[in-house]
């Protein structure tokens, strides 16, 4: 059989297509140059917590302290609440994160799965609420509150913070990717809706739930204006807010300061570092079909 040979306006398109010889390294560096300019914050905060008092304001910056100052990391929890005030913030944002995971989870398998009347009109108005800045709600939310007495208890700091739109959208765009026939077999088999959900919907969403825990955990355990409202009395007061009122009530000693700031971002990490391999899905996941 005869070959047909390459036109070269195909082999023109072919070339034209192929990357250029210093594609990969000009990414690589611009990846490089903004990776080091998000750590270089990071840099300065552990740097400035090793050093002594009168090496923070010293310029040119003196990235390499001439003498390491341990003592700026135990000296705060040695003096102040400060490890009271972290087992505060990682028991709400703990609470918070696991209420999350379920209602927003049931909620978006009722928005996926299910069909009645109003359900679209429904999941718009869960949308809609995405739009409405919490400043706007912050002062009926106390309120209700306040009337419900939860106001310096660990009450108020949970559960206003117990479900998301973000969560239940998330939950719901990923739940559309489960097959209905599997579910349907399910029922054929005489299993209930809760047994289909635990036993099958959640095991298949375990990428998008840690997503999601991802994104709850890093946005309640650094929240600071509603527990400023809620916990007055200092048992109830999270990271946040000690590492604040550390700075208003003993003076501005940065180095202690920067070394309570980098002692209260490891949990974040490590979470983030357990739970990676599912982040970039969470950023693309908005995009599955809706």
């Amino acid at each position: 059989m005869a070959t047909i040979p390459a036109t070269p306006e195909a082999g023109g398109s072919a070339r034209h297509r192929r990357p250029g010889r210093w594609a990969h390294p000009l990414l690589y560096l611009a990846l490089t140059v903004g990776a080091v300019l998000m750590l270089l914050p990071f840099a300065y905060m552990l740097s400035t917590s090793l050093k002594d008092t009168g090496e923070v304001f010293r310029t040119p910056i003196q990235w390499i302290p001439s003498v390491l100052r341990w003592e700026n990391f135990t000296t705060p929890v040695r003096e102040h609440p400060i490890g009271h005030y972290f087992r505060n913030s990682l028991f709400v944002a703990a609470c918070v994160t696991l209420l999350n995971l379920l209602t927003c989870s049931l909620a978006g398998y009722s928005f996926a799965k299910f069909r009645y009347p109003g359900r679209d009109l429904l999941f718009g108005t869960v949308l809609a609420t995405m739009m409405i800045p919490l400043a706007s709600m912050i002062i009926p939310l106390f309120m209700v509150v306040r009337d419900l007495g939860w106001v310096d208890t660990y009450w108020g700091l949970i559960i206003p913070a117990g479900t998301s739109a973000f969560g239940i959208f998330l939950m719901r765009q990923h739940m559309l990717t489960i097959p209905d026939d599997l579910l349907d077999a399910a029922r054929l088999d005489g299993s209930s809706e809760p047994r289909i959900f635990f036993a099958i919907v959640v095991p298949m969403s375990r990428t998008a739930l840690s997503s999601l825990a991802i994104f709850i955990f890093m946005w309640n355990w650094d929240s600071f204006f509603w527990p400023l409202l809620v916990a007055t009395d200092e048992q109830y007061r999270t990271l946040p807010l000690g590492i604040a009122l550390f700075e208003s009530s003993y003076g501005t000693n940065y180095p202690q300061l920067m070394a309570v700031a980098f002692l209260a971002m490891l949990p974040v990490v490590a979470v983030f570092l357990v739970l990676q391999r599912n982040f970039i899905e969470a950023l693309t996941m908005s995009s599955v079909k809706g």
